[in-house]
């Protein structure tokens, strides 16, 4: 497999990233927002967009929330693969961190996973994030409050898994 080429996204790749979050079970998993919010928080200078390309193709993409953050703390709000389970997404999720930790001054990046994902903590376990506790009730989805597991990975942890 090719490496991907990770670019940022711009409003012409909002089709791409309304598809995405639109696979199907993603509701229950990854969220998703409606086109106005994308193109809001594309337009905000707190987000960053990327997406994931195999050549031409479009395999995935990425919302960093909080880039470049006086607190030097980035989320990384969404990932989600048009491909899933074909080896994309731990390479993207890397390339992401990647830019986060290259590109500013970044001391921290977290993420919050429904407990019950395990492909999706996995990938993050691989990728050097450590399971930080539970935050109860932090993500409204479906109408429901429900529990997310918050993981972490801090510059430090990022560059000794560099060398």
């Amino acid at each position: 497999m090719a490496d991907i080429q990770v670019v940022r996204a711009t409003e012409s790749d909002l089709p791409v990233i309304l598809r995405a979050e639109r696979l199907d079970g993603y509701d229950a998993v990854v969220g998703r927002w409606d086109e106005e919010r994308h193109r809001l928080a594309l337009a905000d200078e707190k987000h960053r967009y990327f997406i994931a390309k195999d050549a031409d193709e479009i395999v995935g993409f990425a919302i960093v929330r909080d880039w470049s953050s006086p607190d030097r703390v980035s989320l990384i709000k969404r990932i989600a693969m048009l491909k899933p389970g074909q080896g994309y997404g731990r390479r993207f999720l890397q390339s992401v961190l990647d830019r986060i930790f290259i590109e500013t001054d970044a001391h921290r990046v977290w993420l919050g996973v429904f407990p019950e994902n395990i492909r999706a903590r996995r990938a993050y376990i691989a990728a050097g994030f450590i399971p930080e506790g539970i935050a109860r009730g932090s993500a409204y989805f479906g109408g429901i409050y429900r529990d997310e597991l918050v993981m972490a990975i801090l510059r430090t942890e990022w560059e000794a898994g560099k060398t």
